[in-house]
């Protein structure tokens, strides 16, 4: 273990990459990098210990029994630099700087760009990079210093706060309204299209929740990515479902009232305790914070 302490880090994060992905491309695309360059860091790793670390597999690359044993030292660099990362920048003083925000699609499609332009006119020395994601970014490692998340992050040394609910609506375009009908209630939902989700829940959980018997069969068009999603609703596809306060935005939709919210989503800022420290993200922090309630039209429950 010795050899692996005197490393490159760039030769571990290479290896880290590769053994939590796979593939040499999947890592390539998580890290930045190249996928020769990737290849060539791997080959540099493995020559450098004296043992091969992966099997080359026909579908990807596949641990070798010292690749494995070798994941947990890797690791505990990996948090060890992150650490060193974080106070380093938590001890920054200055209100200038770049700060990494990440949220969903929905919210940095038609949220941020609006709250961007605020912030950076409150605090033009303050640059933003805006990661427009539906994953969990991981705030440990500095893949982002904020993130706006649709549910309460439990990772340790995180900061969380709880900013209210986002309603979630049913809407359609007026041409296919105009033409089938509009529904009355949830009874005469079944006898229209409507766009919901592929693999992915919520929507499902929510019309349950209401005592209808609806499966992943009732959605006629399906897809988890909520901008194809609204542009099939603006298209007059069918019947879709989104974030109240975006669509009614658009004129040319109209929201379907039946009486009551079929889902409302959490929205919580997220960040790790010794980033919220940093002065500018402290600042992007607050900032935030009192944008998002007004743009997302936030409510609190209880």
């Amino acid at each position: 273990m010795d050899t692996l302490a005197n490393l490159d880090w760039s030769l571990v994060q290479a290896f880290l990459s590769v053994a939590e992905t796979g593939s040499l491309s999947a890592a390539a695309r998580a890290l930045g990098r190249s996928q020769p360059t990737l290849g060539r860091q791997i080959r540099t790793i493995e020559q450098q210990l004296g043992a091969e670390l992966f099997h080359r597999q026909p579908r990807g690359l596949e641990l070798t029994e010292t690749g494995e044993a070798l994941l947990t030292p890797a690791r505990a660099m990996r948090e060890a630099a992150g650490a060193m990362a974080l106070l380093a920048a938590g001890r920054e003083e200055r209100l200038e700087g770049t700060v990494r925000i990440t949220a969903s699609v929905a919210v940095s499609v038609w949220h941020l760009p609006m709250i961007a332009a605020q912030i950076r006119e409150a605090e033009p020395n303050i640059a933003l990079e805006i990661v427009p994601s539906d994953r969990s970014s991981n705030l440990l490692y500095r893949e982002a210093d904020i993130a706006i998340r649709m549910y309460r992050p439990t990772q340790q040394d995180l900061v969380t706060r709880y900013l209210g609910d986002t309603r979630i609506g049913a809407f359609a375009a007026k041409s296919y309204l105009d033409k089938r009908g509009r529904p009355r209630g949830m009874q005469d939902v079944a006898g229209h299209v409507l766009i919901g989700q592929d693999r992915e829940t919520q929507l499902l959980d929510g019309m349950k929740g209401f005592g209808l018997p609806a499966t992943r069969d009732w959605f006629a068009l399906r897809t988890d990515d909520v901008a194809t999603g609204w542009e099939l609703v603006r298209a007059g596809c069918g019947i879709g479902f989104a974030q109240a306060s975006l669509a009614r935005r658009d004129p040319t939709v109209e929201e379907i009232d039946f009486g009551t919210d079929l889902l409302t989503l959490p929205v919580w800022l997220t960040a790790h305790e010794a980033m919220r420290r940093t002065p500018r993200v402290r600042r992007v922090w607050d900032l935030l914070a009192e944008a998002l309630v007004p743009a997302m039209e936030l409510t609190r429950s209880g």
